[in-house]
């Protein structure tokens, strides 16, 4: 089951395709969770990239200034491209810290740190459509890629970010819609169970 509509996801894919190559930066948000998982599609994009390529963004797009949230935004049609800046955004860990690796031609913010940035969106919108959809990336992360718990949890305590555990536990143990992940009721229920096991031994 989709979460959004299949013509956004596909016009927001064919954008961020149209990014890779021209410009550097690291992918987080939906579309990273989705190259790490293989599960929902995303109809917005989130980048991480210098000065340096906001400058060449600029020179091709109309490129706002977001002061309050302290991003850029670029709007196609009705896609969505929010862009966080080294040195300037305010994530859940330092923009500049974020460790990426290659899928897919992309660079990609690292799995722990992914799941780590997507928490942290959807503690900031957990009562609306897209907290959900966050809950929902969170979920595909922990059912479908091997998340180094150790390795999260040692970020979390770097960046003194201790509650984004008990936050995921909660997740876990709530989440009830099976069908977004192709798992029966007793399938799902199984797999949790298997994730808080792991997270009690971390």
């Amino acid at each position: 089951m989709e979460y959004w509509h299949d013509i956004q996801t596909t016009k927001s894919w064919e954008i961020l395709k149209s990014l890779k190559g021209k410009f550097a930066f690291i992918l987080i948000g939906g579309w990273g969770v989705y190259l790490w998982s293989h599960g929902q599609k995303s109809k917005d994009i989130d980048i991480i990239i210098d000065f340096q390529t906001l400058s060449k963004l600029k020179q091709t797009y109309d490129v706002r200034k977001n002061e309050k949230l302290r991003k850029y935004e670029i709007k196609i049609d009705d896609i969505d491209i929010d862009i966080y800046v080294k040195h300037f955004s305010n994530l859940t860990i330092p923009v500049e810290d974020v460790k990426s690796t290659k899928i897919e031609g992309f660079d990609v913010a690292q799995l722990e740190y992914m799941l780590i940035l997507k928490q942290g969106a959807e503690l900031q919108r957990k009562d609306s459509e897209k907290g959900e959809k966050d809950r929902i990336d969170i979920m595909n992360m922990l059912l479908k890629c091997d998340v180094d718990f150790f390795e999260y949890v040692s970020i979390l305590k770097s960046y003194d970010k201790k509650g984004l555990f008990t936050r995921l536990v909660s997740i876990i143990r709530n989440f009830r819609e099976p069908s977004y992940f192709g798992m029966n009721q007793r399938q799902f229920k199984l797999a949790k169970s298997r994730m808080l096991e792991k997270l009690k031994r971390v």
